[in-house]
């Protein structure tokens, strides 16, 4: 069957047909399509998505892993090996440079499919009516002739011609440039309008900025505006990240250094002690082949890889690789509260009318529970209530029904939400009281609606009622309190007395409720519900308390994260007790005050940074505002994370050091600003991450303590043999085993550790602090000394033994292999001991690299092409006693060393303390 959005064919002027006519054109109603038509548009039309950016071809990808100056310098010393006659050494240098290369190829081909995959779990989703009921389908799924529901903070899935608009906006400055909101109608425009002006129509990837709408799909994927001029929603990310950029930089530097010390050591060696030119050459090269870590940068993306993977297994998706490290630093954690440190199963629990109060039991969405009276001294009648004798309750749940988007349904025989909890708590009240919520809105058909906007703080709804309009209204408390002058009871309207009601506010919030207030007036002949028509004269129907209890595993998280040296901090827009009382609930330390959003407003930017360490709760809170809080936290030096879920969190998002988007509740454009999204929308899921960017960092910074002193020794063996006029107790071809055997085993394992116990019981990381500060500075050089002094040992008592050269470089290239994989248990731990059973027998990875690299020993002393190519000879027991002995000393001396650190350490915090 023929396309209909082939380009080949012309396609249709949506913007200028009615309503009506585009309906016809797509074979559909208004209530959508039936989902076995969907699955048929599907095969016909195509997933709606665009075409991915084509990356790097492989070959180019393995070209690029040859663009670093200490692969081109062996490369060189390989090159020139050849010309000098030395083809075994120029060949094992080119097959090292080799596999080295392919790991990092294969490697960074896996990362770009990481990638692609958290492209794909970021994928959007879109809510759409399929056999006549809501429901959400990831946006690929939609079909030309579907009806898609969108509102303020969605990014439109695809090209929709409107059929319903209310005070509907669009950000299309993605598509058309324009850089303020547009604003949608239903009603046809021109054919001829241009594409920025054609208010009928929604486009695919812009982002709703007010309002909400009904949309009919009429074009997908590529066919979409946006599809046409080959614009994605997100390029490709980049690998590269300021930790591998820095480890260029020190690459530059230790090449600059390697090459002057080779250069000088070959000088010295021909004018000093007259060696012939060619072999001093190649004693440089040796040196340099020696002291290059030519497996670093590749273990070090592993390792990044590895805990990228590692926490979206934990429900954290990094978007920007950046992020891994930065996790690591973070000292506040800005977070909203509904949620992310609660269930978001609001649920109503307690209603207040102008002469009556009901407790509710039940918890969740199922809708099972009863109503019971309370008396005025707060004691729960034993019989519950039937709602023909309570007709205000009655009428106050039937107005919470209607003045409502939300829709409960039942799959698979669990109750699902599709819409908003708040709302969706009044919807399951009502039908836990037999409110039917189909059947009264069919009984009281809506006219027209005002959407709840954060400017306004209520949502209004027009109605027909007994032959006339009702107007209902929704909101916070407060302000509806300030609009009423009424309040509905048994004897009818009443004056109302505002101080009661802001007691009766206070009481239900102090329970850790968020509280909500209905309110209602009769309207005459209105044709479009505007914003006037609500101010004032407002009759009170009632309240309602809704409890979002906290998420169980928060309260540990917050422990941790108090433990950690990280601050959890609440921001929402819930009233300041409701706020306090979960923050009490969840351990929070600071929780005798709450800064509103109005206290935010009075305050100079220099009086927010005074108070931003003092005040963990931060309640009546707008998206505004929280740009404003990260700007004051940064200013005192903290670095910080912020949650979001609306379009208008994008600013704080992107300002803060890690955003993170919620993946459920989430908008795409807070998902686009964010740098990690939380596929649960949890709390406690941010903590892990952050633990896992300490773990990733910290098995870096091992990795390289680990690998450089295996180089610095080689390099300072060779060194210290030229300039003493002796023999070279690791030949160039050696010292390339050496290094390749020791970074695709020794070298990897580090990078599969789990985390030190005491991780998150450390403050957190300066960001601006190096990464081979003095510390580690010290470690490189004090081991690199030890496995020198091995290395000479070995080869010196071997020579003084009577044994040949050949075995005496045996003797020694093991002994610096096998020091190196004692080195590596001691690198377990930076600090702490590894003198216990878990210590040194406590990791898998650690001690099958052990065993790899000892077989790949065994094969390099004894096989006999082996030893044809390095120019070795198999050691006797007594030589691996010997060899084993000398390993064990150096682990010993790391562990006394470690323990002068713990004891210099335990010194200064003693000092400071007193």
């Amino acid at each position: 069957m023929e396309n209909p959005q082939s380009p080949a064919k012309p396609s249709r002027d949506w913007h200028s047909a009615s309503a009506d006519q585009a309906l016809e054109w797509q074979s559909t109603s208004v209530d959508g399509l039936s989902s076995t038509e969907a699955q048929t548009r599907l095969q016909r039309y195509g997933p709606n998505k665009l075409q991915q950016a084509q990356g790097r071809p492989w070959y180019r990808r393995l070209l690029d892993q040859l663009n670093n100056i200490l692969i081109l310098i062996l490369l060189v010393a390989a090159v020139a090996s050849f010309l000098l006659g030395h083809t075994i050494d120029a060949a094992a240098i080119v097959a090292v440079v080799a596999i080295i290369a392919l790991i990092g190829f294969i490697q960074e081909g896996k990362a770009e499919q990481a990638l692609d995959s958290i492209r794909n779990m970021l994928s959007p989703q879109a809510n759409v009516l399929r056999d006549g009921k809501r429901s959400t389908i990831p946006a690929e799924e939609l079909v030309p002739g579907d009806i898609v529901l969108v509102e303020s903070g969605d990014r439109v899935p695809a090209d929709l011609r409107l059929i319903e608009a209310r005070r509907f906006r669009t950000d299309e400055a993605a598509l058309t440039g324009e850089s303020v909101p547009v604003e949608k109608l239903s009603d046809p425009v021109k054919a001829d309008t241009d594409l920025a002006e054609r208010s009928s129509m929604a486009f695919a990837s812009t982002i709703v900025v007010q309002g909400n709408a009904r949309g009919l799909v009429v074009e997908t994927g590529r066919y979409t505006e946006i599809g046409k001029i080959s614009e994605l929603l997100r390029g490709v990310e980049q690998i590269k990240t300021p930790l591998i950029q820095q480890l260029d930089r020190a690459g530059r530097v230790l090449a600059i250094f390697i090459l002057a010390a080779a250069a000088i050591t070959a000088l010295l060696g021909t004018l000093i002690h007259d060696q012939p030119a060619a072999d001093m050459f190649m004693a440089a090269v040796g040196l340099a082949v020696a002291a290059i870590p030519e497996g670093l940068p590749a273990i070090v993306t592993i390792g990044l890889a590895l805990g990228v993977q590692s926490m979206a297994k934990r429900n954290a998706i990094i978007r920007r690789l950046p992020a891994v490290e930065t996790l690591g630093s973070i000292s506040t954690i800005f977070s909203d509260k509904t949620g992310t440190l609660t269930r978001n199963e609001m649920t109503a629990q307690a209603i207040w009318l102008g002469d009556e109060q009901f407790q509710i039991d039940g918890i969740g969405f199922e809708p099972k529970g009863r109503f019971y009276r309370v008396q005025p001294d707060g004691e729960k009648e034993p019989d519950h209530v039937d709602l023909a004798s309570a007709p205000g309750l009655s009428d106050f749940l039937r107005a919470g029904v209607l003045c409502n988007d939300t829709e409960l349904h039942q799959q698979s025989g669990q109750y699902q939400i599709y819409g908003d909890p708040t709302e969706g708590a009044l919807v399951v009240a009502g039908e836990k009281a037999g409110v039917k919520t189909l059947e009264v809105r069919q009984q009281f058909p809506r006219l027209d609606a005002i959407p709840f906007e954060s400017e306004f703080k209520y949502m209004a709804t027009l109605h027909t009622e007994n032959d006339g309009q009702r107007v209902i209204v929704k909101g916070a408390p407060d302000r509806l309190i300030e609009m009423c002058d009424s309040v509905a009871t048994k004897e009818g309207s009443v004056e109302i007395d505002r101080h009661e009601w802001e007691h009766r506010i206070h009481e239900l919030s102090s329970r850790g409720l968020r509280v909500l207030a209905i309110a209602d007036k009769p309207a005459a002949a209105i044709d479009a519900l505007d914003h006037h028509h609500i101010e004032g004269k407002l009759r009170l129907l009632g309240i309602i308390g809704l409890l979002d209890p906290p998420r169980a595993e928060v309260i540990e998280a917050v422990k941790r994260c108090q433990q950690a040296g990280i601050r959890p901090v609440m921001i929402t827009g819930d009233h300041a007790s409701t706020a306090l009382a979960i923050a009490k609930q969840l351990g929070f330390s600071q929780t005798e005050k709450a800064l509103t959003g109005r206290e935010i407003e009075a305050m100079s930017d220099q009086a927010l940074e005074e108070i931003i360490l003092d005040i963990d709760v931060f309640a009546r809170a707008s998206p505004e505002h929280k740009l404003r809080l990260v700007k004051a936290m940064q200013a005192r030096g903290g670095v910080c994370s912020m949650t979001g879920d609306g379009v208008n969190d994008g600013p704080a998002l992107k300002r803060a050091d890690v955003g993170v988007a919620m993946g459920v509740q989430g908008t795409e454009a807070a998902k686009d600003a964010s740098e990690m999204v939380l596929a649960d929308d949890n709390f406690a899921t941010i903590v892990s991450a952050i633990e896992e960017g300490r773990k990733v960092y910290d098995n870096i910074r091992k990795t390289i303590t680990f690998i450089l002193p295996t180089n610095g020794a080689q390099g300072l063996a060779i060194m210290l043999a030229v300039l003493s006029g002796s023999v070279l107790p690791v030949t160039p071809l050696q010292a390339l085993w050496v290094n390749m055997v020791v970074a695709i085993t020794l070298g990897l394992a580090l990078a599969f550790e789990t985390g030190e116990k005491d991780l998150m019981a450390r403050q957190p990381r300066d960001p601006k602090a190096p990464l081979l500060d003095l510390f580690l500075l010290w470690r490189v050089i004090f081991v690199s000394v030890l496995l020198l002094i091995g290395v000479f040992g070995m080869f010196s008592w071997i020579l003084n033994q009577g044994g040949s050269e050949a075995l005496a470089r045996a003797g020694a290239v093991n002994m610096l292999v096998t020091g190196s994989a004692a080195y590596l248990i001691n690198s377990r731990f930076l600090i702490n001991s590894t003198l216990s059973f878990a210590g040194i027998f406590g990791s898998r990875p650690v001690w099958i690299a052990i065993m790899m690299v000892m077989l790949l020993q065994m094969a390099f002393t004894y096989l006999p092409f082996m030893q044809l190519i390095f120019g070795s000879e198999g050691l006797s027991l007594t030589h691996w006693f010997a060899i084993l002995i000398g390993s064990l000393a150096i682990y010993l001396f790391i562990e006394i060393e470690k323990k002068v650190w713990r004891l210099l350490e335990s010194k200064q915090t003693h000092a400071k303390v007193n």
